[in-house]
């Protein structure tokens, strides 16, 4: 029996989805600010990459600056809001929490981190402007943390800047491919439109650049260019049957998600194929949608799973069961998913081997592949003189971001390969700064 009853409205879809860190009141802020302990060498600090002062905004919440604590916590990370709540803080800052040592729950920081930011945001506290003009240009393709991190920083440092972003919306993952009951539409949004009046960059929506003939145009154009277009679709499984209806990619499914809300249709068994963070979402979705059975598959033991703890956890939490140790073969069904036939593996000196004549069929009606995103080559080759490496992923300088092209800088996954949000914005942070030395040193 389903754990959750289908959703056919807005208020069942939020309630079906409500947010695993909810807003924090006033009351609830200065209580959970007063158990920090304000260590001197706070290890929260280096487990943040993006190395926020995390001690001293809370001490700011504590004494009722909340102004101070959004100003310290955007001074490092411009997506501050949404990492608050998307982060893995459970292995990252709260992880590093010297209460765990104690076996305490540790601060919640994330919570505290997006309370501070969502006042700034509501009372649109004006804590930034951009630079005095310095007579440069920058145009950046994309508009997801990388990019918009990236545009804050150089205007920040005086340059008009022009971002560039395929789809109708921005923010890239915080709004197409992050789970719903992580953070909604609405607070990405916000977000948005509080940097933007902020720093002043411009966005050109559904203004996709695909051609040798427009990078050239960006390139006459702009004194430089900022690649953070991310990754692309989810990898094909190049399976028979792969072809068949209800076999769905969990990007595009986490995708239409995040758009559709209560009106995304989904199986009534579904079987998702993977180990990783983004399985364990879109597991976790279909039942939150109203999958009567859940089963998460894949070709490794439960502890071979790339996936944080916490989410696995998460995930058994709303019913989803785990299926080990199988990997497909086949797609089955007439037309559309009925099943998927798997065989058995065994994990030997670290390869998977399938053990013949261990073939099954698991029925169902939707398949889920959760087997990572493919990199966006076609567009990248298109680039003269750009490097990539043998597993896609650009070729660029670890501290300023350059690519082998010189006109080009980039930073987040198309760079790292799939990271989270705050290293996106760490990193496109130090790039904008690389731009500006680079470009400097050109005067």
């Amino acid at each position: 029996m389903a754990e959750y009853k289908t959703p056919t409205s807005e208020p069942e879809f939020h309630a079906n989805f409500a947010q695993l860190k909810p807003r924090m009141n006033s009351t609830e802020a200065l209580y959970e600010s007063s158990r920090c302990l304000f260590c001197f060498d706070a290890p929260c600090i280096k487990a943040c990459p993006s190395g926020i002062d995390v001690p001293q905004f809370i001490r700011q919440i504590n004494t009722g600056n909340t102004t101070g604590a959004a100003l310290t916590i955007y001074e490092a990370n411009y997506f501050g809001n949404a990492c608050g709540k998307v982060c893995p803080t459970e292995v990252l800052c709260e992880g590093a929490c010297v209460y765990t040592e104690q076996d305490m729950k540790p601060i919640e920081i994330g919570r505290l981190q997006s309370y501070a930011t969502r006042e700034a945001i509501e009372q649109n506290k004006k804590l930034f402007g951009p630079g005095a003009p310095n007579g440069r240009k920058v145009a950046i393709i994309g508009a997801g943390p990388a990019g918009v991190s990236a545009a804050c920083e150089l205007r920040s440092l005086g340059y008009e800047v022009d971002v560039f972003e395929a789809k109708g919306k921005p923010s890239g993952l915080t709004v197409y491919g992050v789970a719903p009951y992580k953070i909604t539409n609405e607070e990405v949004l916000a977000e948005m439109a509080y940097l933007e009046a902020q720093f002043g960059f411009r966005v050109q929506y559904n203004q996709p650049i695909t051609s040798r003939r427009e990078l050239e145009a960006l390139e006459e154009s702009y004194d430089a260019v900022f690649l953070g277009i991310g990754l692309g679709l989810t990898n094909p499984l190049r399976l028979p049957g792969e072809e068949r209806a209800n076999c769905v990619g969990a990007v595009e499914f986490i995708e239409q998600l995040r758009q559709r809300h209560h009106q995304m249709p989904v199986g009534r068994k579904v079987i998702v194929l993977g180990g990783g963070n983004t399985a364990m979402d879109a597991a976790s979705e279909s039942a939150r949608l109203g999958a009567e059975d859940v089963i998460l598959a894949y070709r490794r033991g439960k502890e071979e799973m790339g996936a944080y703890d916490f989410e696995y956890d998460l995930a058994k939490g709303v019913g989803v069961k785990g299926l080990f140790n199988v990997a497909p073969l086949e797609i089955v069904g007439n037309g559309k998913v009925e099943g998927v036939k798997f065989i058995r593996t065994a994990t030997l000196n670290g390869e998977v081997q399938l053990l013949p004549g261990s073939e099954f069929v698991e029925p169902c009606d939707m398949v889920i592949k959760a087997t990572g995103q493919s990199k966006q080559l076609p567009f990248l080759r298109l680039i003269p003189g750009l490097q990539i490496d043998s597993k896609g992923r650009i070729v660029a300088d670890e501290r300023t971001g350059q690519t082998t092209n010189p006109k080009y800088f980039t930073s987040g996954d198309a760079r790292n390969g799939g990271a989270e949000v705050v290293n996106a914005a760490a990193e496109a942070k130090a790039t904008a700064r690389g731009i500006h030395a680079f470009l400097s040193a050109g005067l």
